[in-house]
Order: C-alpha cells, then structure tokens, then sequence
C-alpha cells in the first residue's frame, strides 16, 4: 500500500508543548496530522448532524408515532 502525500507546512506551535513533545521524543508531525484528522472527522461529523437534522427529527416523529417499521418481524 502506497503512503499518502505529504506536503510540507509551517506551524507555530506552542513552545511548551513542542519541548514536550520534543523530552518525550513524540513524532511532532504525526501528533500534529492525527489531531488534524479527528478535528475533521468531528467537524464533518457535526456538519452532517446540521444538514440532517430535519431528515432526523422528521424520522424520530414518524416513529414515536408509527412505531418502528417492521417492528412486527424483529426476533429480538
């Protein structure tokens, strides 16, 4: 499997932080990429929860009034 491309960037990070990281001989550009990418999943999370939410709450009513679809074929 082939590595993704990187590109390089200049970050200002905290000082503290990096010296720590640094002591702890933590790999700055991984931590930094892995908290980019939970950063986006969770903001992409977020934005489908505001564009679906009318899609969510319309669902929720038809079942607090329908009931489940199917429900009489569930075995559990």
């Amino acid at each position: 499997m082939s590595q993704p491309a990187r590109k390089s960037t200049r970050l200002s990070l905290d000082a503290n932080l990096v010296s720590e990281a640094c002591a702890l001989k933590i790999d700055i550009s991984r931590a930094a990429e892995e908290g980019m990418a939970k950063a986006i999943k969770a903001e992409r999370e977020h934005l489908w929860r505001l564009e679906s939410a009318e899609a969510i709450r319309f669902h929720n009513e038809y079942v607090e009034k329908h009931g489940l679809p199917h429900a009489k074929y569930r075995q559990f």
